[in-house]
């Protein structure tokens, strides 16, 4: 006599690279209101009364974007996602801004488990967070194991006691080695939780082993807009973008017989007031932060010529050519190198106020300048205008009004480097300017090593204080996008 087999209905709600944004925007004539976590908690509360089986992930990076955030240094955070009440997350690289002790500060403060599976100290070989969790519900068992690899935690380089797994490779073993000493645990759906970006996590998924049993991948990192998940290896992979203007949703059935997912529906919902409800305590609890932040940074530093934006990291913008700009004037460089990825809104402007720039450029890092040769400079410009670094998972740079760069994508070859209106020079030595972040990664943001960089010098303490000094000084400026950095298909 044979059973029937057992068949449970799941909603997976999932998120990544909230970064802070905590705040509903008004979009559209109408008044609509887009985003914010009040809106995204009414929806999660909306979907846990509509449905049985309801479980929230978050794929890391909650911390870092916001001025919320960097005033309380993630702890306004840790509060708020408390109140959100994820059933499980897994780091981000920027969980690790503030520092690595900071850090596991932040995850004591957590009323949720926080996993990843392959962050180890060094010196005893030991996992330093819990590397899996697993779900009950409706008696089913649900594993959840976080990933993340050295290429997107640029931060631990300056933590020497703290390592990770090197390559993807080695991520599908650790996946394989928790995989298999569960099995006799009757898992009944396994996800990763990754923060490794889109394509990686599409090369992760094709290394797994199917006996391992991994049936969906919910990553993060890369900002990837989906209409519809990849299927690599028989793996589903998703993402929701960034922010919290959309949250993605499974829909799914899952055999208890095969331990496997036997119909599934994904959409990414968008986040309004036109289709949601909002928390209103949350809105509340974020005010108290909010009302704080706002009395102390509302100062006007200056005003700009025009609204400034920054829509897209891997490609030159008006605001990445301001900022490049300021800090090349300051810093008296012949070339600032200035992390994309530091720009953590799309616009400013005009009229801007101390909070308005901390929230763009919340990252109060060093500037330091270097003496390097023409023909390193030029290898630091072919490395991050190359194709494969422009994926969204890669370190791009915007850079001031002195530089003009040609790549060719079709040979992928810098075709052309200027400064100043001259051909850079391999013999010459140039300054350049770097935020130490971007220097002690300069090996994978750059494809340069401390050789060629020669002596470093600190010029600021914070690059942040020299932006705000200039813009102070600087009424009424504005930039274009101009061709500072060009790619030729061919």
């Amino acid at each position: 006599m044979t059973s029937t087999p057992v068949r449970r209905r799941f909603t997976i709600l999932h998120s990544n690279d909230m970064h802070g944004d905590f705040l509903a925007e008004m979009r559209g004539q109408e008044g609509t209101l887009v985003g914010g976590l009040s809106l995204l908690s009414g929806y999660i509360n909306q979907v846990r009364r509509e449905e049985e089986n309801v479980i929230y992930v978050i794929s890391g990076d909650m911390v870092q974007g916001s001025l919320i955030d960097s005033e309380y240094r993630g702890v306004s955070t840790m509060e708020i996602m408390n109140y959100l009440a994820p059933d499980v997350v897994t780091l981000g690289n920027h969980e690790f801004d503030y520092g690595l002790p900071h850090m596991l500060f932040l995850e004591k403060m957590a009323n949720f488990p926080i996993v990843n599976a392959n962050l180890y100290i060094r010196k005893y070989n030991k996992r330093l967070m819990r590397p899996y969790h697993i779900i009950n519900m409706a008696g089913f068992d649900i594993l959840f194991i976080g990933i993340i690899t050295e290429d997107v935690l640029g931060h631990i380089a300056v933590d020497r006691e703290l390592g990770t797994l090197i390559s993807l490779e080695d991520a599908s073993r650790e996946v394989g080695a928790i995989c298999n000493a569960y099995r006799n645990e009757d898992i009944d759906l396994t996800i990763l939780l990754t923060h490794i970006g889109f394509e990686s996590d599409k090369k992760l998924a094709a290394m797994l082993d199917p006996e391992w049993g991994v049936d969906m991948i919910i990553g993060g990192h890369s900002h990837t807009v989906l209409e519809q998940p990849a299927l690599v290896n028989d793996v589903l992979i998703a993402q929701a973008g960034t922010g919290t203007d959309q949250v993605g949703r499974f829909d799914i059935v899952v055999d208890d017989d095969t331990n496997s997912i036997v119909e599934w529906r994904w959409q990414l919902v968008p986040v309004t007031s036109e289709q949601m409800e909002p928390d209103h305590g949350l809105r509340e609890f974020i005010a108290s932060f909010q009302d704080t932040v706002e009395r102390k940074y509302s100062t006007v530093l200056c005003k700009l010529g025009r609204e400034h934006t920054h829509p897209n990291r891997t490609v030159e913008t008006e605001l990445g050519n301001l900022l490049a700009d300021a800090i090349a004037q300051t810093c008296d460089a012949d070339v600032a190198l200035v992390g994309s990825g530091s720009i953590r809104k799309e616009r400013m402007g005009p009229l801007v106020t101390l909070g308005d720039l901390r929230a763009v450029f919340p990252y109060d890092d060093a500037a330091i300048r270097c003496v390097v040769s023409g023909a390193t400079l030029r290898k630091a410009f072919a490395s991050f205008m190359r194709p494969g670094n422009r994926t969204g998972e890669g370190e791009c740079y915007q850079v001031n009004g002195k530089v003009r760069a040609t790549y060719d994508n079709g040979s992928q070859r810098l075709l052309e480097l200027t400064v100043d209106g001259q051909p850079v020079a391999d013999d010459r030595p140039y300054r350049i300017i770097l935020q130490r972040f971007h220097l002690e990664n300069a090996h994978r943001g750059l494809g340069l090593t401390g050789e060629d960089l020669g002596t470093p010098k600190v010029v600021s303490t914070s690059s942040r204080d020299l932006l705000e000094e200039w813009l102070r000084a600087h009424q009424n400026v504005s930039r274009r996008v101009e061709g500072r950095l060009m790619y030729l298909s061919s």
